[in-house]
């Protein structure tokens, strides 16, 4: 006699009503999920789910915690602080898709918790359920990777490489052509090139960095590995009868980011039985580097072709090759949406801008949202397009993407050797310390430090970016607590200049002879790497809409000129009679970066100004100048941070940072910063100003006091027409904003912000 499972009769009663039992739901791979709603901050907002290709939100009905931290958990953050019901976020539309979710909490996705079915759902979109995770991701999620792995065995392609063979390609720091050789399972192979192509080049090539592959004169290859066979003495004769010795073949389609993406053979089928190169040799490449790697044997491309390189661009990347994708189309430039992004549309922009392949293509704004149009969606490349416009896209207003869907990338670049030439000495972390460089002394390789004369954020950030730690954080002059390696305390470089591009402090402007006013030990140039920044971004369409002129009394002015905020004629005036004309305007600064934007020092360092009563956490956070259309400044204006807070920040976000009873102040991730057009020094003084035509710049951080992830977006620039009675200021754009042949150096900039031209 049997009996019936306890749970049977339940399971009867739900089958009797036409109801499904709860369920689990298919694999991963189906099931994308995604946070949306008005205003939402990435980690929050209204839960969705994509099935079917449709997009729909699920109940919450006895949704609680532990859902909400599985739904994080496959978004990517590392858990989930709380979950909202009744469409807190709005409701949303189309199919409710889930209904009655119960997970333990242990779940690494919501497919594998229990539900009444895709679609089964008795909830009206009032009770669409939304989410609050941890800001915290965890690292590396939210991308698409290059995978190394050949087949489901888990053997792996673990690196390729060019061994160069003619002595011209030995004698170059950068080796672009040579036999290929791949390391498979701890050992280094030669490739066969019986069936190789110039798609198997061309992967190859994209690996090491390179954005094309060149030519191979083979009959000259063929005749020095003839020599070598046929020398009784020859090693490699020996070797090539092993078929340890090789890849028996690899066929590529030549859009693959990798070679283990490729049909690759190890061995010939029969294995030991049969030679794994009968006849053949080692498979040779040729690669053509990029501009910016090989700039000597770059040659000189044609008016067009720039022009196509400059239409695209990559910014706050921590690294070369890697950062936010910006394209320029109708004179401004905006980003790509992230549906449907992938690695082979992500190697298509690393190749237009010179690097290799992609090795990472990232989603969910996860290197920094901008500010301006979305230009792109749902981009499609076939691999072997010469620019991201030649592939078929959507515009990026069809789909509703925000700013938190900005696609980025991370590109293979040519390995130059420079994170060999750089270390850090002392630090508490591996992230800081003393800089110590390698450099020539006299013929031979030295170790030693770096004088902190004039080393400043620029440099900083060119160490960090070759040591491979992001960003700097600190430029650090006085390093006497940091004790560094013995033997290299001398100083080996001075007078370092950066532009902050440069790959490497080889790489910048310096002194020749060794020239150092404070010598070695404690005046040796540190760094503190992190590897997220802060990104301060100007409204420049709030500039333009509040400019205003006042003729103000002296009589409300005496704070103002006490801390400098007029033109110095205001000191011969007749105080309190008179006025000064002020050009008035509010300025709204948003914090789009990947970390909180703090002052360069704590509390115990602020400076109280009793006139107006406030601490000034920076001593100038803005420089406001007029200029001529030929860059000569004509009036200025500054502004110290005497309060810098959260003034808003979108629904839902608490504010961090406020000034009240001496509080902590900076900007947090998403959040801004407005000061109003009617607080004092929010103005230039233009009493001495004619009447003409000129440029009105604002320029936030203007000394680099505090990292960024982008300094180029730090200056606000308008055309500006005062008759002498009314102002007009129009075509108000942060500093990155205009077409390409506008654009000027990130030096030039600075030459142009401290008017050196």
């Amino acid at each position: 006699m049997w009996s019936l499972p306890a749970a049977f009769p339940a399971l009867l009663l739900l089958l009797l009503l036409g109801q499904t039992p709860p369920s689990r739901l298919q694999s991963l791979s189906t099931m994308k999920l995604r946070l949306v709603g008005p205003g939402s901050r990435p980690e929050e907002g209204r839960l969705e789910v994509l099935h079917q290709g449709q997009w729909g939100t699920v109940c919450d009905d006895d949704f609680a915690l532990q859902e909400a931290t599985v739904a994080c958990r496959q978004l990517g953050f590392e858990a989930a602080l709380t979950w909202a019901h009744s469409a807190k976020y709005g409701p949303g539309e189309g199919p409710i898709w889930l209904d009655n979710v119960h997970c333990v909490g242990t779940e690494s996705s919501l497919d594998q918790c229990r539900s009444n079915g895709w679609g089964v759902s008795d909830c009206s979109h009032s009770e669409d359920v939304g989410v609050v995770c941890h800001p915290q991701r965890h690292r590396g999620y939210l991308s698409e990777r290059v995978s190394n792995a050949l087949g489901p065995q888990g053997r792996r392609l673990e690196e390729v490489r060019l061994k160069p063979i003619l002595a011209s390609a030995k004698r170059q720091s950068l080796v672009t052509e040579g036999a290929v050789e791949v390391k498979y399972e701890g050992h280094w192979r030669q490739v066969c090139d019986q069936g190789w192509t110039r798609n198997n080049s061309r992967v190859v090539c994209g690996m090491l960095g390179f954005p094309s592959e060149a030519p191979v004169v083979s009959h000259y290859y063929r005749k020095v590995w003839n020599s070598k066979m046929n020398d009784p003495k020859s090693r490699l004769k020996s070797l090539t009868k092993k078929n340890s010795f090789w890849i028996h073949r690899v066929s590529c389609l030549g859009t693959e980011p990798h070679m283990a993406n490729c049909q690759v053979q190890v061995a010939p089928a029969q294995g030991k039985l049969r030679p794994a190169c009968p006849g053949g040799m080692h498979a040779v490449v040729s690669c053509g580097a990029g501009p910016r790697f090989h700039p000597l044997k770059a040659k000189p491309g044609s008016k067009e072709s720039w022009a196509e390189e400059t239409r695209l661009r990559l910014r706050s990347g921590a690294q070369v090759g890697e950062g936010r994708v910006e394209v320029l189309m109708n004179r401004r430039w905006g980003t790509v949406c992230d549906h449907g992004w992938n690695l082979i549309s992500a190697s298509v922009v690393c190749r237009q801008l010179g690097f290799g392949s992609a090795r990472e293509a990232l989603f969910g704004a996860q290197l920094g949202q901008a500010l301006g149009p979305i230009h792109l969606s749902e981009v499609r490349c076939g691999g072997y397009e010469r620019t991201l416009s030649d592939c078929p896209s959507l515009e990026g207003s069809q789909n509703g993407c925000q700013h938190d869907n900005d696609a980025a990338v991370r590109c293979n670049i040519p390995n130059l050797g420079f994170q060999d030439q750089v270390r850090l000495a002392g630090g508490r972390s591996p992230e800081e310390g003393v800089v110590e460089v390698q450099v020539d002394v006299n013929g031979v390789q030295r170790w030693g430090a770096v004088c902190s004369d004039h080393w400043g954020l620029s440099e900083a950030m060119v160490a960090c970016r070759q040591l491979g730690l992001g960003f700097a954080n600190h430029a650090i002059k006085d390093t006497w607590y940091w004790q560094g390696t013995p033997g290299a305390g001398e100083v080996v470089m001075s007078g370092v200049h950066c532009s902050g591009t440069e790959l490497a402090l080889q790489q910048c402007q310096r002194h020749g002879p060794v020239h150092c006013s404070h010598g070695a030990g404690r005046f040796s140039a540190g760094v503190s790497c992190t590897d997220s920044a802060a990104d301060l971004v100007l409204n420049a369409q709030l500039v333009q809409e509040t400019a205003y002129l006042e003729d103000r009394p002296l009589s409300q002015l005496y704070c103002a000129h006490e801390e400098n905020c007029l033109s110095r004629s205001a000191d011969r005036m007749d105080w309190p009679y008179g006025h000064r004309r002020l050009l008035r305007f509010s300025s709204q600064i948003y914090n789009l970066g990947r970390a909180d934007f703090r002052p360069k020092t704590g509390r115990h360092s602020w400076i109280w100004h009793q006139c107006h009563r406030h601490y000034h956490s920076i001593e100038v956070f803005t420089h406001y100048d007029l200029l001529t259309l030929n860059g000569s400044k004509v009036a200025e204006g500054h502004k110290a941070s005497f309060c810098l807070e959260d003034t808003n920040c979108p629904t839902g976000m608490q504010r961090r940072y406020a000034c009240a009873n001496f509080g902590e102040q900076g900007v947090t991730v998403g959040c801004w910063d407005t000061y109003r057009h009617d607080i004092d020094c929010q103005w230039v003084d233009i009493t001495d100003v004619g009447p003409g035509d000129y440029i009105f710049q604002v320029v936030v951080n203007p000394k680099l006091e505090v990292a960024e992830s982008d300094f180029s977006n730090n200056v606000v620039r308008c055309r500006c027409k005062y008759d002498g009675q009314r102002v007009w200021l129009h075509d108000c754009h942060t500093g990155d904003a205009h077409r390409a042949s506008t654009e000027r150096s990130l030096e030039q900039e600075q030459r142009l912000r401290n008017n050196l031209i």
